[in-house]
């Protein structure tokens, strides 16, 4: 399937605060979501962003919408760790269901370990629940390590090598 991937602009926003929300459900989790559209708008698409987003769109023949639609998303900021230097966190890595199994999630990954190369980073860590087994095994092929288990959330992280990697398979 063609898509691309391209990094958010404000206009992505709702498309952005959608797909994060349904991530949410996914996750069985659309309850802790207190965050307001407003707040999202403000804090990622701002003058002062705190977090950075890539959208991945399909063409509208691989829809029945028209004109191009995001239907995944990577959103990410970055993080500073005293023994390792510069890091990527992953806060949200999110493809719609009935575009997963076309290479948009490792499309998007691949592009978040791009930019992080890019920033000098020498890490990328995300979360990941205790149950989303598919998820898991997706990150650990591409090479994440458990670095720590709390309230059902297993915390991995791709050292230097994975990241460089990984990047390097960017579309």
């Amino acid at each position: 399937m063609n898509f691309a991937i391209r990094r958010a602009t404000k206009a992505d926003c709702k498309a952005v605060y959608t797909l994060v929300k349904e991530l949410a459900v996914h996750e069985n989790m659309l309850q802790q979501v207190t965050l307001s559209y407003e707040e999202f708008e403000r804090d990622g698409f701002g003058q002062n962003p705190w977090f950075e987003s890539l959208v991945a769109e399909v063409p509208e023949e691989n829809t029945s919408k028209e004109g191009c639609i995001i239907v995944g998303l990577a959103l990410y900021f970055y993080t500073y760790c005293t023994w390792k230097g510069r890091s990527v966190f992953l806060e949200d890595l999110y493809v719609m269901p009935e575009f997963r199994g076309c290479a948009i999630g490792k499309g998007l990954l691949s592009t978040v370990a791009k930019v992080a190369i890019e920033q000098q980073c020498v890490q990328m860590k995300f979360n990941v629940t205790d149950q989303d087994i598919r998820t898991r095994a997706f990150y650990a092929a591409k090479g994440a390590q458990v670095c720590s288990f709390m309230d059902n959330w297993h915390t991995q992280h791709l050292d230097a090598k994975n990241l460089r990697k990984l990047a390097n398979e960017a579309p």
